[in-house]
């Protein structure tokens, strides 16, 4: 036995392998156990190419769009999700954003990736969902730019934390209508003075946590556009269904 597989042993008899949600204990480091990860609604198959939310049918290589974005179209050009934002989707993403757990960042950056695989073929550059720097302050960290390192270092693509910026300080979206987001998203979002131009000529690939109503995305996308980007889609951890 070598000596470093001899300290992973010891370490990992002090410190066994717990699960990242509840705390069970599990085979292997960064893994569910088995009871949260059938509680946990993986989007597989057939989904929207525009948002990413399963539809029903089997994938043929066609075009496929939900009711959703048929209706309204996004600004963007095609979109993929991890999670469904339910269950202990919902838990794990409550705990990155607002419960300190940024060690979440690198496992659920594995999930990511995998459902981003159509959208990374052509090295896009990573660009996280900015907070505005008093919500920064106070949370100490953007849980969308934790997501984007950690997809980064898993792909190998580029990344800029800071190619947008938030210049207005917007209340909570949550609860709100989509034209409320909509409103109170306008002109709020900018490509950073300095770095924007890292944008231009680019396929920008925006990272967030949650896909609600997609105004927030929107709103970047209309930002990187701006700064000069050639094609823009969109990866979020989790996002919002009406059924499975």
């Amino acid at each position: 036995m070598t000596l470093r597989l001899r300290i992973q042993t010891a370490v990992s008899l002090v410190y066994p392998a717990r699960c990242l949600n509840c705390g069970g204990l599990v085979e292997s480091d960064f893994g569910l156990c088995s009871a949260c990860w059938r509680d946990t609604d993986f989007i597989s198959g057939l989904v929207c190419d525009s948002c990413g939310v399963p539809v029903p049918g089997e994938d043929d290589g066609q075009h496929v769009e939900c009711d959703e974005c048929l209706s309204t179209p996004r600004d963007w050009s095609r979109g993929r999700a991890a999670l469904a934002y339910g269950g202990q989707g919902r838990r794990l993403v409550l705990a990155l954003k607002h419960g300190d757990r940024t060690d979440l960042a690198r496992p659920v950056s594995a999930w990511m990736a995998r459902a981003a695989a159509p959208l990374l073929a052509d090295e896009p550059l990573l660009v996280p969902v900015p907070l505005h720097w008093s919500r920064l302050l106070r949370r100490r960290y953007n849980q969308s730019a934790l997501l984007a390192q950690a997809l980064a270092a898993r792909t190998g693509c580029e990344w800029c934390p800071d190619a947008l910026m938030r210049t207005v300080q917007t209340p909570m979206l949550e609860g709100r209508t989509r034209q409320e987001r909509v409103t109170l998203l306008e002109h709020a979002i900018r490509p950073h003075q300095r770095m924007g131009y890292r944008v231009a000529g680019r396929h920008v690939v925006l990272i967030d946590d949650v896909l609600t109503s997609g105004a927030t995305l929107s709103a970047c996308t209309r930002a990187c556009y701006a700064a000069g980007a050639t094609k823009v889609s969109v990866v979020v951890l989790a996002r919002v269904v009406t059924a499975l």
